[in-house]
Formats: C-alpha cells, structure tokens, sequence
C-alpha cells in the first residue's frame, strides 16, 4: 500500500512543479507586456504636452533675425593667399550662423581690389550648400585698395531690389561687413555716411596694417559695437560668436508663449498648431480633440486574452495547492492508521 501512495504523492507533486514552472515564465514576461501595453496606452494618448525653453538658455534659442547682409571684402595684393583662405572660412562660418532663406537671411558678397566685382546677389543663394558652394568660387583681384568705391557698388548695386533686397516697407535690416587690412586709396566717409543715411547698418572688421581711422569713419554708431580689430587673418575665425551676439535675435516661442500645444516662429512672432488629432480652436492658441466615430478595434496583441488566461492560471494554481494540502493531510492520515495496523 505503501509504494502505491508514495508513487500517487510523486506524480501530484510533479503536475504542481510543471504548474509552477509554466506560471514562472508568465510572470517573467508580465514586465515586458507592461512595457507593450505602456507604450501602445501612450500612443493612444498622444505626445506629452510641449515645454517651452528657458529663456535663460540663450545659446539655445538665438537665432539671426532677417537681414540683407552684404559682405564687402578686401582681397587686394597685401592679403596672400592663405589669408585670404582664412576670410572665406570666416564667411562660411558666418553663413553657418544665419537662418538662411529667401524669408530669413539673404547674403551677398561684395569683393574689391583696385576694381569691384560683386560675386553673387541677395537674389541668388537661398541655402547655406549654395552660399559655401559660391564662397568657396571666390578668388583674390590683386592690386589696389578702393573701399570707398565698393561701399558705393554695394550700395547701388547690392542693396536695390532688383538685385534680392527686400523693400523698405517690410523692416528687414540691411546690414554691410567690411573686412580689410589696409589703409583706403580713396574716400570713405561720404560715401559711408550716405549708405548709412539709406539705413545701410555698416560694421568694420580691420586686420593687421588696417587704419583704425578709416574704420571708425566708415562704421555705424555706436562704434565700440561696430568696429571690430584682429590682429592677423588667423584669427579672424574668432569674430564670429562676436558676430553671432550681435546679429542674433531672440527666439519668441522660447521666450514664451501661450500655446497649448505646438509654438511656430514666424520672423519677429509665433504662431500656433495643435498636435495630430486636434484642431486649433478659435482663440487660435487652445487645441480641442477632432471628433471621430467610436469603432470596435480587435486587440491586435491579445493583451486582454493574455492577462485572463493568467489569471485563470493563477485561480488553477490556487486550487491545486489546495488540493494538495488536503491530499497530503489524507496520506498522513492513512499512514497513521497503516501504521498502528
């Protein structure tokens, strides 16, 4: 009898092993279902609502506000050729900077020698690839040291709106950098001041021999925003967080705003958008959810099917280990009795 009753406890005990086991590997995979599930309630939900930046964290939400830049450059004979490398990585750089575009910041450049030649207008680039691409095609015109008569070429040629300028009434600041080493052959301060007269914003960038005079004369007030000084070309890279200070205009959406969900930058302001399955109210700054017919969607991952047949696993498990218990309490009592037998 004995044998038999051992053999009956074996087989109980293996079925609650094979039980328990099965029950291990559902649990283990419950973090992972949450996980689905988690992620699948999220994107029902939609994104989580946007933060607007810090607005102390200028770095970040500085932008170039709309201009009509026109760079006015030295290439006489007194700047080698390697300087001259130097000035257009500094203008590409200076590109890298700007919110380029035919809406945003249009670039010119102006280069000089004894003789002017304007090597692409406002109207021609609208992308930083082009603008590099075109940088990059600009070669030295030797002699000579003519400022004056290319502030006057630009002025004329580079900031009409035939060449890409836009026109007075939509505020858009036009502003000329002039790079030079040297010392002018001919007049600058009329001219400069009629420019500047026009709302032409004038900055003068010396290097090495340049006369300081000359530069004050043909720069805007206030002049210790307006004159800038380096020493050879090999710096002249240094200038462009400078340049970047200044030009640079504040993001509205980071300053703050009111949207509820999405800001948009537009020039100087903002406007708002709502996320994907809202509409903009009429306040043009709330969102409200688009109204859509309720369907019966078939849960796609059998999530629900998954967590009954756990729980009706569980509530099996429960049974059987009670089962067990009163089994165990029957071959106890059926030994006791075999026993004074």
């Amino acid at each position: 009898m004995k044998p038999f009753l051992w053999s009956l406890l074996c087989c109980v005990l293996q079925l609650f092993s094979d039980v328990a086991h099965a029950t291990y590997h559902l649990r283990a995979g419950d973090s992972e279902l949450i996980t689905a599930q988690s992620y699948a309630q999220t994107r029902h939900n939609g994104q989580p609502k946007l933060r607007t930046l810090n607005p102390t964290k200028t770095h970040s939400q500085c932008r170039s506000r709309p201009l009509d830049l026109v760079f006015i450059i030295d290439s006489s004979r007194s700047v080698r050729p390697a300087e001259f490398e130097k000035v257009r990585i500094f203008l590409a750089n200076m590109v890298d900077t700007l919110d380029v575009g035919s809406d945003a910041t249009r670039v010119a450049v102006v280069n000089y020698a004894s003789t002017v030649k304007i090597e692409f207008l406002l109207k021609n680039h609208f992308n930083k690839l082009d603008l590099k691409k075109a940088i990059a095609r600009i070669h030295p015109l030797a002699t000579g040291t003519m400022t004056g008569l290319a502030i006057k070429t630009a002025m004329k040629e580079a900031f009409n709106e035939q060449s890409g300028a836009r026109p007075r009434s939509r505020n858009i600041s036009k502003v000329a950098i002039i790079v030079t080493d040297g010392r002018p052959q001919d007049q600058v301060e009329e001219v400069s001041a009629e420019a500047r007269a026009l709302g032409i914003e004038i900055y003068a960038v010396g290097v090495d021999r340049a006369d300081m005079r000359s530069l004050q004369l043909m720069a805007s007030l206030p002049l210790e925003d307006h004159v800038f000084y380096v020493e050879t070309y090999g710096v002249i890279e240094k200038l462009t967080s400078k340049f970047r200070k200044t030009l640079c205009g504040l993001d509205p959406c980071a300053m703050g705003h009111d949207c509820e969900h999405i800001c948009i930058n537009s020039n100087a302001s903002y406007y708002c958008k709502c996320r994907n399955s809202y509409v903009l109210n009429a306040d043009k700054k709330t969102c409200s959810l688009k109204e859509v017919r309720a369907e019966v969607v078939e849960d796609p991952c059998k999530c629900e099917a998954r967590l009954a047949f756990q729980k009706q696993t569980q509530a099996a498990i429960q049974q059987l280990t009670a089962t067990l218990a009163d089994i165990s309490g029957r071959i106890g009592h059926l030994e006791s009795m075999l026993g004074r037998a």
